[in-house]
């Protein structure tokens, strides 16, 4: 018998050994990543079942960005965005590529084209469980991320091509379009524990 509180680690493990595969075989052929990984990464969003309760956690004031996995050779990271009700980022690059699921609840993206002066809204969507989007200096870098619900917190993975919470990026402001730096971090201090197969298991999917 299982115990069907506990997460199905086993599902995020194949898609850690998935992604990894990936990047080995593809290198630097970022628009083949983004191909495949959108499938891979639309894989693991599907089912709801695997992502440890200390990884879901909202903040009263601020979203989150927890750390899941963060390739040894940096080449890509996985992490947990938790939004509370109404929460935002601020408009931001990420100077990577990146894939953003949505595991749980819904969120907003609005996309940016950086001009003299304010950024420019461009395209605007609407992203439900099960959604991914792609995002890169080459295709569009620039965006910012609402959650999309005004009662409950929302959860995406996204899989970014480094060590994001690592990478120096910069935030714009929505008025004048001025760019100040910053560097994420991760709010967690811990990763999930893949590898301890002692205590009993999911079925792994």
């Amino acid at each position: 018998m299982t115990d069907p509180s506990l997460p199905n680690l086993s599902r995020l493990r194949g898609f850690i050994g998935d992604f990894t595969r990936l990047v080995e075989r593809l290198g630097d052929d970022e628009a083949a990543i983004l191909d495949a990984g959108r499938s891979l990464l639309a894989g693991l969003v599907a089912v709801d079942d695997w992502l440890p309760d200390a990884y879901a956690q909202p903040d009263p004031v601020h979203y989150r960005q927890y750390l899941l996995h963060c390739d040894p050779h940096e080449r890509f990271s996985v992490v947990s965005f938790v939004w509370g009700p109404g929460q935002r980022t601020p408009i931001h690059d990420h100077t990577v590529w990146g894939l953003v699921g949505v595991l749980r609840g819904a969120e907003h993206s609005q996309r940016y084209e950086l001009r003299d002066g304010p950024p420019f809204a461009t395209a605007a969507d609407h992203l439900p469980v099960g959604s991914v989007e792609a995002v890169s200096p080459r295709i569009g870098d620039v965006h910012a991320i609402s959650n999309a619900l005004t009662d409950r917190p929302s959860i995406s993975i996204h899989v970014y091509g480094g060590n994001i919470g690592a990478i120096r990026r910069s935030v714009f402001d929505p008025l004048t379009g001025e760019r100040k730096p910053f560097i994420s971090g991760y709010a967690n201090s811990a990763l999930p524990n893949l590898w301890d197969r002692s205590k009993p298991v999911p079925q792994a999917a």
